[in-house]
């Protein structure tokens, strides 16, 4: 297991690294930079104020060499100043993606804490009313765009009702009410999107686990219909399930940037997607990787998982 995990952890950073390029690579091909929005910002300067601006900031090089002092930079610690709020790019980044792990972790947990059950029970109770529902519910968690649900609740809990917020970060609240208010509607939008596919899949393996000649047996030998469910059906439907879940996290990731945006909920995906506009290259790229970071980490944990489900899968080459 630990060779396994040291290989998992080698390719991760390499994987990190191929991405810092490519990403580093397509943001530097972007129409304009800063010193164009110097310009606009001042025409008084002249062509060869922005030359000069422009071998300050390094922008004369090639982008490869640009990458390259990146990286050197980025290896020691250092990676790089934001323009836009001018300040070192780990200092705005930590506390929003404080904020975003906040509001992914408890929509992940949700998700799986409704999700799972419900595929179970629809399992269980397949073809009947209950199962109809719960593939109702899932459905439309599933086909329902994140934006347009987000913008449903505004109108319903904050414009409607007047219940709950309709966008912000309750930083400034004084209360523990007053700053969890802020993430009620965004941890639904996210919740509620996100338990459709683990649903349907939980529900799908299920079935195909209630299926299997061990179940049978073990009814045969006289266990209980609960125990089988959940101590042998159960347990082998997971493994497959995991691999979905650890994909989801990634969707979690993406759905989190347009949450957020909706929202106006001062977390990484939000500050990204405004430093994308304003060309701000350094927290772009580094919100980028951690998003990347997170993505792979979900699925090194969803591995070891895999072990822990079932205790013939071994790593390392060891006897199964």
């Amino acid at each position: 297991m630990l060779r396994f995990l040291i290989g998992r952890l080698i390719g991760a950073l390499i994987v990190l690294l191929v991405m810092s390029l490519v990403i580093y690579l397509l943001i530097g091909l972007m129409p304009g930079d800063p010193i164009d929005l110097m310009f606009q910002a001042d025409p008084t300067l002249t062509p060869e104020d922005l030359a000069q601006l422009r071998a300050v900031y390094g922008l004369d090089q090639p982008l490869l060499s640009r990458y390259a002092a990146w990286l050197g930079s980025a290896l020691q610690g250092d990676f790089g100043f934001s323009r836009s709020y001018r300040q070192p790019v780990l200092e705005i980044l930590v506390p929003r993606m404080v904020n975003t792990l906040w509001l992914m972790g408890i929509s992940f947990v949700l998700s799986l804490a409704i999700a799972i059950p419900l595929g179970v029970l629809a399992a269980v109770k397949q073809n009947g009313p209950v199962d109809l529902g719960v593939n109702v519910v899932a459905l439309a968690g599933y086909s329902v765009p994140v934006f347009w649900l987000a913008l449903l609740l505004i109108y319903l809990f904050a414009v409607d009702l007047a219940w709950l917020p309709a966008g912000g970060s309750g930083i400034d609240a004084e209360t523990l009410w007053g700053k969890t208010q802020f993430l009620v509607l965004p941890v639904a939008a996210l919740t509620l999107t996100g338990l459709g596919a683990i649903t349907r899949f939980t529900r799908g393996e299920m079935i195909e686990a209630l299926r299997q000649d061990y179940v049978r047996t073990a009814r045969a030998k006289g266990l209980s219909y609960g125990r089988v469910v959940l101590g042998h059906a159960f347990r082998n439907a997971m493994i497959p399930v995991v691999t979905i879940v650890a994909l989801g996290f990634g969707t979690l990731v993406s759905g989190a940037l347009v949450v957020e945006t909706m929202f106006g909920y001062l977390g990484m995906g939000k500050l990204m997607f405004d430093s994308i506009l304003a060309n701000d290259y350094n927290v772009a790229l580094v919100g980028l990787l951690i998003a990347t970071l997170l993505t792979l980490v979900a699925n090194i944990i969803a591995d070891i998982a895999y072990a822990a489900l079932d205790p013939r899968i071994r790593y390392g080459g060891g006897p199964a």
